[in-house]
């Protein structure tokens, strides 16, 4: 496909989703071949100041930090300075759950693929709590943090940590739920097995290596480059969505191994082409081609057709080929990095709004690239007819201890998916699964049954969230 055809294509596809979510700036780009070759910005990094969006704009990237933060894991075990295999004990015995038993089986492998059997925890809202209490106050807005002591340093998470009453999801290894604590912990890990702080040794060992100049966690790093995003925020008003400036980024001194980096797409490019190129941008080689595999291996399944590698998710059939790609969502950010090996493709795209398809944009342009459907899923699902009886077993609520609170209610012979952002309808799509037409995309939404056929936990967002009643029995805040 031509340059000029695609370039056509994908901008129409991203006019219309960035002027129907009111996105205030977006940037996308994409690499063939370790070579740039398409970038677009559309609207504005300052939308009072009319300042427009370029490649080197600089957002936060959110959870594609985790993919960084794994690199330095492999870099360190490549040293001989450790194993993935290694229990978590080894170099953090302070960390505790529950069960001592439990604690002494989770090994670094398990917090990397988000397996150590934790379900979610509020421990992030704790770290980012004195961040977010400087966030401008909306009326009739519930602070989520009010009842959250705030966290600071590694010896205050790991305390909180330790304190908290929860269920396991399962046996370390076995059960996926996307944990930002488990990373956090490698984050110590990687602290105490460099003897340099988590942030140093990325910039000294990831970003610099790779001439990342504008990838930073403090944005007062950035002295000579003022191309940087405001941020902006939502909110419901009379049915309507009011987007606002919001300027006040999120941060987590304790979690940062988790997701707050900031970056441009320029820089993104340079980083992804490490997953094209087994370990290699140019002359530097950043990880051997064994530790890229093993990143980009498919440990665990995370999702319908999608599992999770090392701090990346690795879908093997997109469209015939095998994508490499992560995500970030936090406040002011929507971010995504793909990587089709095989294809010599690689892609990023990143918002200054949460909340919003920048996934979507990305996956687009992947599919106009092997002549698919921008528009479509690569998933493809029969969808199957529930009686009304059937549906309402579903009928629940389900409460994570992040916050999120997700109920399942039957109306005129549908489910409903309710949230406090959006209620949509469901589609059986499976056996305890249900498609959900979301922000453009599918998304699946799978129910968890324990061993006498009871609904336990839903799989949502990544996540496995408890019922309501389980969550209130277990967990103490």
């Amino acid at each position: 496909m031509s340059e000029e055809k695609m370039s056509k294509e994908i901008n129409d596809f991203c006019e219309r989703i960035v002027s129907k979510y009111q996105i205030p700036g977006f940037a996308i780009g994409l690499a063939k071949n370790g070579g740039p070759y398409w970038d677009k910005g559309f609207g504005f990094r300052n939308a009072d100041k009319q300042l427009p969006v370029t490649a080197d704009t600089v957002y936060g990237i959110g959870s594609i930090t985790k993919s960084f933060t794994c690199v330095a894991i492999m870099q360190l075990q490549e040293q001989g300075k450790l194993s993935v295999h290694d229990p978590v004990v080894k170099y953090i015995p302070e960390f505790k759950t529950p069960e001592d038993e439990h604690t002494k089986k989770v090994t670094i492998h398990h917090l990397m693929t988000h397996t150590p059997g934790l379900p979610p925890l509020p421990t992030l809202y704790a770290a980012m709590k004195d961040s977010m209490a400087n966030d401008p106050k909306i009326e009739g807005q519930e602070e989520p943090t009010n009842e959250i002591k705030a966290v600071n340093t590694y010896d205050e998470f790991l305390t909180y940590l330790g304190e908290l009453d929860y269920e396991f999801i399962g046996e370390p290894g076995t059960e996926f739920s996307y944990s930002n604590d488990g990373y956090a912990l490698l984050g110590i890990i990687i602290n105490r097995v460099s003897g340099i702080e988590y942030e140093e040794y990325i910039k000294k060992y990831i970003l610099e290596p790779l001439g990342m100049k504008h990838t930073v966690f403090h944005l007062h790093e950035l002295v000579d480059h003022d191309n940087v995003s405001i941020l902006y925020d939502s909110r419901k008003e009379d049915e309507k969505t009011i987007v606002f400036e919001s300027n006040n980024p999120w941060d987590s001194p304790s979690m940062r191994a988790a997701g707050f980096l900031k970056s441009t797409v320029n820089d993104m490019l340079k980083y992804a082409e490490i997953y094209r190129n087994n370990g290699r941008y140019g002359d530097t080689q950043i990880l051997t081609e064994e530790s890229v595999k093993h990143m980009t291996t498919p440990h665990i399944s995370c999702g319908e057709e999608q599992y999770y590698g090392y701090g990346l998710m690795i879908t093997p059939d997109f469209y015939g080929h095998k994508l490499v790609e992560h995500g970030g969502a936090i406040k002011g950010v929507a971010a995504q990095m793909n990587i089709l090996p095989e294809v010599g493709l690689t892609g990023v795209s990143i918002s200054n709004l949460g909340g919003v398809p920048s996934t979507k944009m990305l996956f687009g342009a992947f599919a106009n690239e092997l002549d698919q459907s921008i528009t479509e899923s690569h998933l493809t699902m029969e969808e199957i007819e529930l009686t009304v009886d059937e549906l309402k077993e579903y009928e629940n609520t389900f409460q994570s201890g992040e916050g999120a609170k997700v109920d399942f209610e039957v109306e005129e012979g549908q489910l409903l998916i309710k949230t406090t952002d959006f209620t949509e309808k469901l589609q059986s799509v499976g056996n305890d699964k249900f498609a959900l037409s979301f922000r453009e995309d599918k998304m699946i939404i799978r129910f968890i049954r324990n061993d006498n056929g009871e609904i336990i936990r839903v799989a949502f967002g990544f996540r496995q969230i408890p019922k309501a009643q389980e969550q209130s029995e277990h967990v103490e805040v």
